[in-house]
């Protein structure tokens, strides 16, 4: 059995500029997709935008700190197979590696690490791990990959379990 590290809650924030797949209506109904290993979790569906605002926790149990977190965007089809609107991963790292250290001295607010674009992310912009109200959390922007247009905004926070060695 593989050992659980903690937890990472993924808000699911906010779509850009998604892809229209919908051409009558202008639009899309999308959702999101995360995986992480065997896990996958799911977003709910917001219709008719591009630009859907979700703001929905989804969480994920990390047990390996090496696999990146997998990202779909679907446009949900009533009568086919639902269209993808592009994809991205992030890697967890570095973020799983600051949570595990011990933050009890580290100032409220502080930036312990960015993380900057670049052809290895998916980042749109630069990323900061962050120290804050006693938790350790992640803005991300993410381009999505796979399609014309389209970015992810999402918040990361870790969740560390009692009695799970750091």
């Amino acid at each position: 059995m593989e050992c659980l590290l903690g937890l990472l809650k993924v808000r699911v924030v906010r779509g850009v500029n998604l892809a229209i797949c919908d051409p009558l209506t202008h639009s899309s109904d999308p959702y999101v997709v995360l995986r992480l290993g065997s896990q996958k979790v799911k977003s709910s569906i917001k219709y008719h935008t591009i630009n859907p605002e979700w703001n929905e926790e989804l969480t994920l149990s990390i047990t390996n700190m090496m696999l990146p977190v997998k990202i779909e965007v679907f446009d949900k089809d009533t009568f086919t197979k639902d269209d993808s609107m592009g994809d991205a991963e992030f890697c967890i790292l570095d973020f799983v590696e600051t949570a595990k250290q011990d933050l009890s001295h580290v100032s409220d607010g502080t930036v312990m690490k960015t993380i900057h674009p670049d052809k290895g992310n998916c980042l749109a912009t630069e990323s900061h791990i962050t120290w804050k109200d006693g938790k350790v959390s992640q803005d991300i922007v993410l381009k999505l990959r796979n399609t014309d247009t389209g970015e992810l905004v999402l918040h990361l926070q870790w969740v560390s379990i009692p009695g799970i060695a750091r």
